[in-house]
């Protein structure tokens, strides 16, 4: 098997059993990340009425910084997005990706801007 492919399956894998396990409410929705190699992108999402509440990307923070603190502006962001709609808590939703470098700055920027995991 290919390299690449192994990678990928394990990659979808990995995302198939984050998302078995949880799932947004209005009260606590999800906290969705997305992680390219250039941008970083975050929703939070109502998986009940199938709804995206709030969003930001990193395309918004105009600091030029390293892609962590970028990632931490951006958990800082839609903390902020989040009061602004009346939301405290989430639920955490880091994909396939694991919880180390920018997912998890972004993850303490979220906590600092004011949600609860």
């Amino acid at each position: 098997m290919d390299k690449n492919k192994a990678r990928l399956q394990k990659n979808v894998r990995r995302h198939a059993k984050v998302r078995f396990k949880i799932s947004g409410t209005a009260e606590r929705p999800r906290l969705s990340v997305f992680r390219s190699n250039r941008e970083m992108f975050v929703q939070l999402i109502d998986d009940l009425k199938n709804i995206t509440l709030a969003s930001a990307d990193s395309r918004e923070i105009k600091e030029e910084k390293t892609k962590t603190d970028t990632s931490f502006a951006l958990g800082k962001l839609i903390a902020s997005r989040g009061k602004e709609k009346n939301i405290s808590a989430v639920v955490f939703d880091r994909g396939s990706y694991r919880y180390h470098g920018r997912v998890k700055s972004l993850a303490e920027g979220a906590r600092e801007g004011g949600l609860e995991f």
